[in-house]
């Protein structure tokens, strides 16, 4: 039985417990990170929990641990639930319990929730399809908020729509990033994709990825990407913590190019495979 963590304990989940007037319950008043654990090892342990804390500080509820004290929960969490299959880690923290009123008393006590669960590892190779849509989200998409029913209904619009994976948003005829995921764009040898302006989540996978395209020596951007260079791109990929690199063959009922996985994802898709063995590579 899958052991969690909660508000300083360590139990089973079918006994953790949760107060009603939890104001992530009433208010979805709460942020979340969601870490790949592979070999054993903590995907970019630091990176994840400085972006917890971006959003905590976003939201003004002051983090209930240091770096080191969120390591060992994250770690015992980990020790509890022994697996050979790779792994994520679910981290939540609430700004507490409080009578339903949209505004807060300062002196609450965060909720702090944790667990790990195993992830089935996916084929890649043959690529995803996916959809676009209107994006339909709040303005502040860098905050990693757990108020997600806009992400929720596209997944569902996307899983709708002929076994696509992920829906592509679109804002002022720009493309913003996946319901769950950022957006690659490569066109006449380049990658591009979109900035974090506030308009996207300042995705970890993301900026891993801009990292080994730096170290292979590929040519990249951070830029707006048009909607046109999305239907005329050489190739797309989705970034996430639970997809890894996707390359993308068929947006809405075109293909992508020769609606074929592409030379380019092949390539990094082998540089990450490289990091999660090798995590110093880049150093």
């Amino acid at each position: 039985m899958s052991i969690v963590y909660l508000n300083g304990e360590f139990l089973p989940v079918t006994e953790a417990r949760v107060s009603v007037l939890d104001r992530g319950f009433t208010f979805a008043d709460s942020v979340y990170e969601v870490i790949p654990v592979y070999n054993e090892n903590i995907f970019r342990v630091q990176e994840h929990l400085q972006r917890l804390n971006n959003s905590l500080n976003a939201i003004a509820i002051a983090n209930p641990f240091s770096e080191s004290q969120w390591q060992q929960i994250l770690t015992d969490v980990l020790k509890k639930n022994p697996s050979n299959s790779s792994r994520s880690l679910y981290m939540q923290v609430t700004r507490g319990v409080s009578d339903r009123e949209h505004l807060h008393m300062n002196d609450l006590q965060p909720t702090v929730f944790v667990m790990s669960r195993e992830v089935r590892e996916q084929d890649l190779a043959p690529g995803v399809k996916v959809i676009t849509h209107e994006d339909i989200r709040w303005d502040y998409c860098h905050i990693k908020t757990t108020a997600l029913l806009a992400n929720v209904m596209l997944k569902r619009k996307a899983n709708d729509a002929d076994g696509a994976v992920e829906t592509i948003l679109i804002r002022d005829g720009m493309v913003t990033e996946g319901a769950a995921s950022n957006v690659f764009v490569v066109k006449n040898s380049t990658v591009v994709t979109a900035r974090k302006d506030g308009s996207v989540l300042p995705g970890i996978t993301r900026d891993l990825l801009l990292e080994l395209l730096d170290y292979a020596g590929i040519q990249y951007s951070e830029d707006s990407v048009p909607v046109s260079d999305l239907e005329s791109a050489d190739e797309v990929w989705l970034t996430s913590s639970s997809m890894g690199v996707a390359p993308v063959v068929r947006v809405d009922e075109r293909d992508v190019a020769d609606g074929k996985t592409g030379p380019m994802w092949k390539k990094v898709d082998q540089l990450f495979k490289e990091f999660k063995s090798n995590p110093g590579m880049l150093k």
